[in-house]
């Protein structure tokens, strides 16, 4: 029989400072893995929380201790500090020199922990000449380069709100933490973690500006991003719509055949004077069936399809089931199973029969 894995950051201790945003999620994603998040929480109502979410328990608070602390008493200070102490690592969201202001800066906690992990979640990082200013999600994609790759011809480029910068953020916050506190256990040494939305945002773009270097993203040019047939999304008979990303020779080739598009030769899958062409029959061909037809032709295969799913369809769909990756509670809000999973290296040795 198989003993079941202890949680992989179990005996890791955090004290969050509650902001909004991808500081809670990084909290949360933490304490899904084991970790004891003590969240400590401004006295009285959450306007703005209670505004985006509604009034019910916030999901960025599963898993956590919550404490309410007021910091600007000498009472709230001193639980903050005493927590500090003993902590592996911090989260504060909140403007540069805020921290400093109350006395719990990074060389405030070093003189009480040397070994402190002291993460940083925000938008423009600690530096720079953003560094002091608000921002939201949609305005540190904005700044990468990145969210300009969303624009097609004639239209504004769009994000999926909170998903990229927010979340993407919160997970290099969760991995610089986690690095941070690896470190300290072999030297003995904390140390300030960064994480600012823009440069993790960045970061994400790696493949994006190899593509660049090879001249497949060049300002002008024709994209397999959006101008070519194989990568695109398209819509169908009944408003729904499909995606394809068949990049790949092999993967092409085999859209072609599913397709029925048998005059079409997969060898000039990268000639760009036929994609306009190609793409207006592609257009054509899917808005002639339902979406439930395509999914019954391309899903799981591999012609790099997916069908476009609203939060409540993802939920059904049999690929999340077989995986548990949703749950939704007696209120109907949705919930994502933790990742990612940890399984054995090796499988249990078999008792032996007696």
């Amino acid at each position: 029989m198989n003993t079941p894995l202890a949680p992989v950051l179990q005996g890791l201790t955090i004290v969050e400072f509650e902001g909004l945003g991808p500081g809670p999620l990084a909290g949360r994603w933490l304490a899904q893995h084991g970790a004891t998040v003590i969240a400590l929480v401004r006295p009285g109502p959450a306007a703005v929380a209670d505004q985006l979410g509604g009034s019910g328990p916030s999901p960025l608070r599963e898993g956590k201790r919550i404490e309410p602390v007021n910091l600007k008493t000498p009472e709230g200070l001193a639980r903050a500090r005493d927590l500090i102490a003993s902590a592996d690592a911090l989260i504060e969201g909140n403007r540069p020199g805020v921290m400093e202001r109350l006395g719990l800066g990074p060389a405030d906690c070093a003189a009480l922990n040397p070994r402190l992990v002291y993460g940083r979640m925000t938008g423009w990082g600690q530096s720079g000449p953003l560094a002091a200013a608000a921002g939201h999600d949609m305005n540190y994609i904005a700044l990468t380069g990145l969210m300009g790759l969303a624009a097609r011809p004639g239209q504004l480029p769009q994000v999926p709100p909170t998903v990229l910068g927010d979340a993407a953020g919160a997970l290099g916050l969760a991995f610089g933490i986690t690095a941070g506190v690896l470190a300290a256990r072999t030297t003995g040494q904390g140390r300030v973690v960064d994480a600012a939305i823009t440069d993790v945002v960045a970061m994400l773009g790696g493949l994006v500006h190899w593509i660049h270097g090879g001249g497949q993203i060049a300002a002008g040019a024709p994209s397999p991003f959006h101008d070519s047939p194989f990568y695109d999304a398209y819509a169908c008979a009944d408003g729904g719509v499909v995606t394809l990303g068949a990049l790949e020779p092999p993967f092409y080739a085999l859209l072609l055949s599913r397709l029925g598009l048998g005059d079409v030769d997969p060898a000039a899958q990268y000639d760009v004077s036929t994609w306009p062409a190609l793409k207006a029959r592609f257009t054509a061909l899917f808005a002639s069936q339902p979406r439930a037809h395509w999914c019954a032709l391309l899903e799981g295969t591999d012609v790099c399809f997916a069908p476009v799913l609203g939060l409540e369809e993802a939920l059904d769909h049999p690929h999340h089931q077989a995986r548990g990756t949703f749950t939704r509670d007696a209120q109907g809000r949705i919930s994502a199973a933790a990742a990612p999973r940890f399984a054995p290296l090796a499988p249990a040795a078999s008792s032996p029969s007696t």
